[in-house]
């Protein structure tokens, strides 16, 4: 589920090809295993008075359709996300729902957002794979109104989220081509050093500024296990690529390696994550007494 240390060229070719595939593949897989954060923002939605709301790196639009019918007739939720396939994906949803929700397949480091057009901005693990992030969040500080509220939700590090970890760890002696991470690159772990989180929303015109840690229980079925760890992140990439004998060994090994997180039928790991919540300035510098971010 991560693609590391890749300039932003890179991604847009590898989110609008394999792993934009492999996510919409994985799609209810995905949404099953990330649904408590899914419910986390959802109840920003639910215990707001937000009414124009912006999910950045939506995905297939899980998220984006939940804030959706939190939100209503009151307002609208629009997602973003840099990849054709998951878009396309999250608007064959949004119409089977019959929702207000709607969809830009664009970069939200440099789209043209209308200024001040979203009084929330949301992420669910959308916000870290950034080529520039002050770049990135100073677009999303303009498309954001006086007072509006930002709440990310942003993995901590590598060695807090070994579940994460365990496919790579597994696999590296039988595939020496498999790319090794670079702390602060853009990917799934660019913002494991929370310093270096609040220095990006500071330059990038953020306020009030609130990072705290959260661990939240996430759990998939075990027989779809197998289906993950061969579909999703680097070492499901490289095995698109593999000959059947390196592919056999692989997934052999790397499934044993996943046997500490399997309980019976179900796979249970603790996601370490950022909840990451600041507020957009507003001109008199005074905030309203709207609700909290």
């Amino acid at each position: 589920m991560d693609v590391t240390h890749q300039t932003d060229n890179e991604q847009t070719a590898l989110w609008n090809g394999r792993a934009g595939r492999a996510w919409v593949e994985s799609q209810a897989l995905l949404d099953q295993m990330f649904k408590p954060f899914e419910d986390l923002l959802a109840e920003v939605a639910r215990a707001g008075s937000w009414r124009r709301v912006l999910d950045v790196g939506c995905g297939t639009g899980g998220t984006t359709l939940a804030v959706a019918r939190q939100l209503g007739a009151k307002g609208h939720c629009t997602g973003i996300d840099i990849s054709e396939p998951m878009i396309a994906a999250a608007r064959a949803r949004a119409r089977q729902e019959d929702t207000t929700a709607s969809f830009i397949r664009a970069d939200a480091q440099t789209h043209a957002f209308a200024p001040a057009s979203f009084d929330m901005i949301i992420s669910r693990l959308g916000v870290m794979f950034f080529d520039n992030p002050v770049l990135a969040f100073a677009n999303l500080r303009r498309a954001a109104s006086d007072d509006a509220g930002l709440r990310c939700l942003a993995w901590r590090s590598a060695a807090e989220n070994p579940f994460m970890t365990t496919a790579e760890r597994a696999a590296a002696p039988l595939l020496p081509n498999l790319p090794a991470r670079q702390p602060g690159a853009p990917g799934q772990f660019a913002f494991a050093d929370r310093h270096r989180v609040a220095s990006i929303l500071e330059d990038s015109g953020w306020a009030a500024i609130d990072i705290q840690t959260i661990d939240v229980e996430c759990t998939l079925p075990e027989n779809a296990l197998t289906g993950y760890l061969t579909r999703l992140g680097p070492v499901g990439l490289i095995l698109e690529d593999a000959d059947e004998r390196t592919r056999a060994q692989v997934i052999d090994t790397v499934r044993a390696a996943f046997d500490p997180y399997v309980h019976g039928d179900e796979v249970r790991y603790t996601a370490a994550c950022w909840m990451v919540s600041a507020r957009a300035p507003s001109a008199s510098g005074a905030p309203k007494e709207a609700a909290n971010v």
